[in-house]
């Protein structure tokens, strides 16, 4: 790989060595005026990650693309918040995608070997990997299409195409950077980049809030059970729901009054977010195409490991609708 794709994938262990060999100081980055470009891009990766996607500046250098990733995760390991990590190492993922994409096969090569999801380029032009190294990278995959079962196996090895590839890359990378997350940043550092800081957890504040207040319209989300609360908080997160889970959640939002239309766009930031397949599902749960499906009980939940956070009042109900009507009932009568 050429030095000037390194801006495109910092994650890669080539790239971290490149700027470590750089030798520039981290807290002149973090404080120089001759930095501030940088610092003023790394802002921007992280905001952008919290509302979308990560969007490509044709106006910053090599330079300042290689190390404002750098100072972005600095950013992300001040605040240590969960919700933010999850959302930033998602963006950052599907932007190297992005770019992934559009390489040729020897680079996504190259950029497999690293992550350690190794393949090889048949004649026809897809590529061919072994399966263990098909599921490292699916585990994580929710849609039907990526279970081992419903691909073609030949002596053990996969043949998937190119963009396949590169999504299992782009999960590798996700991945390989929430893992290193939050990074033991000195307060010093955090001080420097406080101005910044204080933007970004205004942002995710609203982010925050802008789900509760317009998505779940009349429904009153401060009711909800553990179970749901933490299911949300996931699916806001970036995280792929497991399909017994995805059910659980869809079910309970459409059975408190949510319209089909808030219900998907909850899920508007997940990976593989579809939204003429989503939809589809949510109207199938809904009953529109005929029987109304009601949510999973406490059993089903514990049952499928979809149980979380248990609290006092779960002890007395069997049903998180139950605790939903309880808590709307308590709360009305204070």
């Amino acid at each position: 790989m050429e030095i000037d794709k390194f801006s495109n994938y910092p994650f890669l262990t080539r790239t971290v060595q490149y700027v470590a060999d750089m030798g520039t100081p981290v807290d002149n980055i973090l404080t120089s005026r001759s930095f501030d470009i940088t610092r003023y891009r790394a802002r921007s990766r992280v905001l952008q990650a919290i509302h979308g996607d990560i969007q490509h500046d044709d106006t910053v250098n090599f330079t300042v693309e290689l190390l404002s990733y750098a100072v972005a995760r600095i950013m992300v390991s001040c605040l240590k918040d969960a919700f933010l990590t999850r959302r930033y190492s998602l963006a950052e993922a599907k932007y190297a995608y992005h770019m992934m994409k559009q390489e040729n096969n020897e680079v996504l090569q190259e950029i497999g070997e690293d992550l350690h999801i190794v393949a090889s380029v048949t004649e026809s032009g897809l590529f061919y990997l072994h399966f263990t190294d098909y599921i490292r990278g699916a585990v994580r995959l929710r849609s039907i299409q990526w279970k081992l079962v419903n691909r073609i196996l030949n002596s053990g090895y996969v043949s998937i195409t190119k963009e396949e590839y590169a999504r299992l890359l782009q999960e590798a990378v996700r991945s390989r950077i929430i893992d290193a997350l939050p990074l033991n940043v000195p307060d010093e550092f955090c001080q420097a980049l406080e101005k910044y800081l204080l933007e970004i957890k205004a942002s995710v504040d609203i982010s925050r809030t802008e789900f509760d207040e317009a998505g779940f319209g009349n429904v009153e989300s401060e009711h909800f059970p553990p179970c749901i609360v933490h299911l949300i908080s996931n699916a806001q997160g970036g995280i792929n729901l497991a399909h017994s889970a995805r059910f659980a959640l869809t079910s309970f939002l459409l059975n408190i009054g949510m319209s089909v239309d808030q219900v998907v766009s909850l899920f508007n930031v997940s990976p593989d977010f579809n939204e003429e397949k989503t939809r589809y599902q949510v109207e199938h749960i809904s009953g529109s195409t005929g029987t109304a499906y009601k949510p999973p009980s406490c059993t089903t939940l514990i049952t499928y490991g979809n149980c979380y956070g248990k609290d006092k009042l779960c002890e007395t109900i069997r049903h998180p609708l139950n605790y939903y009507k309880r808590k709307k009932k308590t709360g009305s009568a204070k």
